[in-house]
């Protein structure tokens, strides 16, 4: 008998879940995973590294190896996907070309055997939310990359699920279009307070857009925050070089200072920061921090090291400085555009700091 489903318990629960293809390669380990209702929950992930496996087995396209998954308390783990009564949006928009868009919206109506005249009226609803009223006679090939993302939005909202997975959805969209879908996307989610899990591998947009994100690695959650959690106190090395840009420096641990570790790095530079993991005397470290949180000149400073200019990228917003920290190291500044390039010309001498709080150091990982 199903457990009766409350308001306060999670959506969608993962417990113990495994995936393997092959019998032997687990490309999804020991899964446990709870989402909650009306979440905006992004699966963020290089290629291969299990977020769309995970996103494939709550559909119902892949059963998982072992464990279980539930919906409303309703375990589905053996449920084919038409029962599921899970929305669906993908990359490639899988429309009917030659269907209007009005019926490619509703055909999940119509397979549901809901009434005619009902079915137009969702459908009618359905394309105002995605402002594409009075577009219902056209075919797919007459719209944009954009309308056609939201026809299939549109069809994916019309049948009223708990719950709506997105695959990819903006990534065949140019840059200023898909920014624009971010913006429409997450205000309709707040508008109709649906549960979305969403999978990206562009970093940019998961942090615009969740209320919480899982950061997938070798077929594990390598942290699951919110996004300033993410950015600002990312759990290690992996999450700290995926989410965002850092500079990245290797070195040795060779002194603790009360909450602070001093790492030496190249060329014996000794760098002054902040342990995000236990960290020992004689432990490999490997350092993080943000282009914007690099600080030029005299400003107060924990860490502060003469550099070398290289090279300098106007990027319109930002000037992109790259200078040389020693031997081989490299770190990149971020500095306001109305900075005047001349004032940093090649092989020039520099001064770079920043704050112990402003550098993690992770244990490095095998072989650093």
């Amino acid at each position: 008998m199903n457990a009766i489903a409350t308001m306060d318990e999670p959506l969608v629960r993962f417990a113990g879940v495994r995936k393997s293809y092959d019998g032997s390669t687990l490309v999804v380990k020991e899964l446990d995973l709870e989402i909650a209702r009306g979440e905006f929950l992004t699966l963020l992930g290089p290629s291969g590294s299990g977020k769309t496996t995970m996103l494939m087995m709550l559909a119902g396209f892949e059963p998982p190896t072992t464990g279980r998954i539930t919906l409303g308390g309703r375990d589905i783990t053996a449920l084919p996907p038409h029962k599921r009564g899970i929305g669906m949006v993908f990359q490639n928009y899988a429309l009917f070309p030659h269907m209007t868009v009005a019926e490619n919206v509703a055909y999940p109506l119509n397979v549901r055997g809901v009434a005619a005249r009902e079915a137009g009226r969702r459908v009618e609803a359905a394309l105002a939310m995605v402002k594409l009223s009075g577009l219902g006679d056209r075919r797919p090939a007459q719209l944009s990359g954009g309308q056609q993302q939201r026809v299939a939005l549109a069809r994916a909202l019309v049948f009223e699920p708990e719950l709506i997975l997105l695959d990819e959805p903006l990534g065949a969209l140019d840059k200023q279009l898909r920014e624009r879908m971010q913006v429409e996307l997450k205000l309709l989610h707040e508008r109709l307070g649906i549960t979305m899990v969403y999978v990206t591998h562009d970093q940019s947009e998961a942090l615009t857009m969740s209320d919480r994100i899982a950061v997938f690695n070798d077929g594990r959650i390598q942290q699951l925050a919110a996004p300033v959690e993410l950015y600002e106190r990312p759990a290690n090395a992996f999450v700290a070089g995926f989410i965002g840009e850092n500079n990245r420096l290797s070195g040795t641990v060779v002194e603790s200072r009360g909450d602070l570790a001093v790492v030496e790095v190249a060329d014996g530079r000794h760098v002054v920061a902040t342990p995000a993991q236990p960290l020992s005397i004689g432990d490999r470290a490997s350092l993080s921090i943000r282009p914007e949180r690099l600080l030029l000149g005299d400003a107060p400073a924990d860490n502060r090291f003469s550099c070398t200019v290289d090279r300098l990228v106007y990027l319109g917003d930002v000037l992109r400085l790259v200078v040389r920290f020693a031997g081989e190291e490299e770190l990149v500044l971020k500095v306001g555009s109305r900075t005047l390039a001349e004032s940093f010309p090649r092989d020039a001498q520099i001064e770079v700091g920043w704050a112990a709080a402003d550098c993690l150091a992770f244990a490095a990982p095998e072989g650093r």
